[in-house]
């Protein structure tokens, strides 16, 4: 048998050995990640569930602290990034009404600085 058949068949039989280790017996299980990694349409999902809950209380200071989750992103940005989503993929003109309506809410909002004299 030729050394490069042999090293062929080496190479094939660690991959397949790796790939069955990897993906079978002992795959990747991904616990308490950060919201931020969430794929565009449980992002999307979220921040829906965010203009609804926004839309019954008109909290704008809480809707911007729950949109905070997705890290350094403008709460504005996250919820015309939701916009789009919705738009492009057939969200209800009632759901996006509620993110447009949060959306405006997040371009207008200004975060109120601590006071930090309160104890």
């Amino acid at each position: 048998m030729p050394r490069w058949l042999l090293l062929l068949l080496l190479a094939s039989t660690g991959l397949a050995l790796g790939l069955l280790y990897g993906w079978v017996i002992e795959p990747v299980q991904f616990v308490d990640t950060a919201p931020a990694s969430l794929r565009a349409d449980y992002r999307s999902d979220y921040v829906l569930m965010v203009a609804e809950a926004y839309h019954a209380d008109h909290d704008v200071e809480r809707a911007a602290r729950r949109l905070s989750i997705f890290g350094g992103e403008a709460p504005g940005a996250i919820a015309s990034q939701a916009i789009q989503f919705g738009q492009a993929n057939g969200y209800a003109p009632n759901d996006l009404s509620l993110l447009q309506e949060l959306a405006r809410a997040m371009q207008t909002y200004q975060p109120q600085p601590a006071n930090r004299n309160t104890p």
